[in-house]
């Protein structure tokens, strides 16, 4: 399934076609989190607790948690976007003395809780995925509702791009890449297109590549609620991001840094990220060296008057498990 961040009905200029490219806010540079009360619930916030939000973004998760553990409660706040660490870093200003600030990927998480002092947590939170304000900066690439160069890094120190990939790639990875990460159907026609497209000139922006994908699938795809290029999309920026690939292994050092009874919250918005979390969750609660019971045995999910007020939070989904100790008996 498609990840639902941003939703929009715009008149693309160089088809004419109206369309629907993903589920947003209400507001252009703003971003509203999901599930609060829920993960709030779930981590069992305390005053004095100690917490890890792996995915800080524009801090309005973080801010809610810095209240409930009010006065002496502590954040570690991990993003691997830096104008979003610095955009938090003045929404939180004034309880700054509680927040550890730290740039970097999640994959790194033990060697960022060291750094910040921290043996260890009461809880983790994992918002996986790509803000809103993120998708409405043209100059990011992740959205093709304006033009803008075909970037896609949300660490903008890392080096290769979705243009990269779109140009270097050969015909059978591409397609590979987006039948596997964007569970797009008609990933083969897509990957000739761009191959044939690119040897009459580079693609390097969003409306290009839009364009390309576009021109590539039947009239009926075209037409669809969904534009035709938001898999393709979805799919260079997880490969740009390596988003899968360190999912796993982040979710298991997250366990290894908890208290026994510290829990982790981890809210996905498509499928490929679930799958990942179940499984990786399943795993550690399974067997005698189990670390772990999983308290959520199906997904939590937005409420109606959540899904009204904010449609990103259509697909979400939350997951939830708790440290066990050594003397723990299922």
């Amino acid at each position: 399934s498609v990840d639902s961040h941003l939703v929009g009905c715009i008149l693309h200029p160089m088809s004419g076609v109206k369309w629907v490219e993903m589920e947003i806010g209400s507001a252009r540079d703003s971003h509203e989190p999901v599930l609060v009360e829920e993960i709030l619930f779930w981590l069992q916030c305390k005053p004095g607790g100690v917490y890890v939000d792996c995915t800080l973004g524009y801090a309005g998760l973080a801010a809610r948690l810095l209240d409930r553990t009010a006065p002496d409660g502590i954040l570690v706040g991990i993003d691997r976007d830096a104008a979003a660490l610095a955009e938090s870093q003045m929404r939180l200003r004034e309880v700054a003395h509680r927040v550890h600030f730290r740039h970097g990927n999640f994959c790194d998480l033990k060697a960022l809780i060291m750094g910040s002092g921290v043996s260890q947590v009461d809880g983790v939170i994992f918002d996986l995925g790509v803000s809103s304000p993120q998708l409405d900066r043209a100059e990011r690439g992740f959205s093709f509702r304006e033009d803008g160069p075909l970037d896609m890094r949300m660490d903008q120190r890392e080096g290769r791009t979705a243009a990269d990939l779109v140009r270097d790639l050969p015909e059978t990875e591409l397609a590979d890449l987006i039948y596997q990460l964007g569970e797009e159907r008609y990933s083969r026609r897509i990957a000739r297109a761009i191959v044939q497209a690119r040897m009459q000139g580079v693609i390097g922006t969003t409306w290009q590549l839009a364009a390309v994908v576009e021109r590539s699938v039947p009239a009926s795809y075209r037409h669809g609620r969904i534009h035709c290029a938001t898999r393709t999309f979805q799919a260079l920026r997880i490969a740009v991001n390596r988003e899968l690939d360190v999912l796993e292994p982040a979710l298991r050092d997250a366990v290894d840094i908890l208290a026994p009874g510290g829990r982790v919250c981890a809210v996905s918005f498509h499928s490929l990220e679930d799958r990942i979390v179940k499984h990786t969750f399943r795993s550690l609660a399974n067997g005698s060296e189990a670390s772990v019971r999983v308290l959520t045995k199906k997904p939590v999910t937005a409420s109606e008057s959540e899904r009204s007020r904010n449609p990103r939070s259509r697909s979400a989904k939350l997951r939830v498990v708790e440290r066990i100790s050594k003397e723990y008996v299922k």
